[in-house]
């Protein structure tokens, strides 16, 4: 069994990797907040486990027995959001920190129970993909709305990054998960873009903004 502080760890690692599933230990620190030389002791204690590759000059990678844990503790966090959303009545701005107390109760009996009563949920309140209890994430086929040009129809699906600051905005807009957004203009000049949806004849969105809302393509854009 893992402490609290190693799964923080593997669930960062899990998050963060890349596309060839590898972090630097100055990333991993960064984003943990802590030195360089904590990481590598966490690091050496985790590949001790067998839980991560790591050598020397090298970027760290999770093995497959540390991916499964690492899945785990994923799953755990975001049924918790779903079902503070859900049931409990917590707004997506507010679930986060309640999540990272609760994703460290090692039973496996609650989680289940709490996947059954929210009817077995694909993603969370921000729309990220809920590993099953094997640790397999459903694939999901999301663009950010930056690279949508305009035009083009699309279903808000998705946050690539959901800090609170980000869900404050997108709550004093009215935007939220499954909202059908029609893009009437891409900025050239700055990347902004201009949305309209139900009830808000034109919003503009930063382009750091659009960045962080993941779509689906509704209606192809045909010149």
């Amino acid at each position: 069994m893992a402490s609290s502080t190693e799964e923080n760890y593997l669930k960062a690692l899990f998050n963060l990797m890349n596309a060839d599933g590898e972090m630097a230990l100055s990333d991993l620190g960064r984003e943990l907040e802590v030195s360089k030389p904590t990481v590598n002791s966490m690091m050496k204690n985790l590949s001790a486990k067998g839980r991560v590759d790591h050598q020397k000059y090298k970027p760290i990678k999770l093995t497959a027995k540390g991916k499964k844990y690492a899945a785990m503790i994923v799953r755990k966090h975001r049924l918790t959001e779903m079902f503070l959303v859900e049931k409990m009545g917590f707004g997506w701005e507010e679930v986060h920190d309640v999540a990272e107390q609760i994703e460290h109760i090692q039973s496996e009996r609650f989680f289940s129970r709490m996947d059954e009563i929210l009817g077995f949920p694909s993603v969370d309140p921000h729309g990220s993909p809920i590993p099953d209890e094997n640790g397999k994430i459903p694939k999901v086929n999301h663009i950010q709305l930056s690279a949508c040009a305009a035009g083009s129809k699309v279903r808000f699906a998705a946050l690539q990054h959901s800090p609170r600051e980000l869900l404050d905005f997108l709550n004093s807009k009215e935007l939220r998960l499954g909202l059908h957004l029609e893009i009437l203009n891409v900025v050239e000049f700055d990347g902004s873009v201009e949305v309209r949806y139900h009830g808000h004849k034109s919003e503009l969105l930063s382009m750091k903004v659009a960045e962080s809302i993941m779509v689906q393509e509704i209606l192809k854009n045909h010149p």
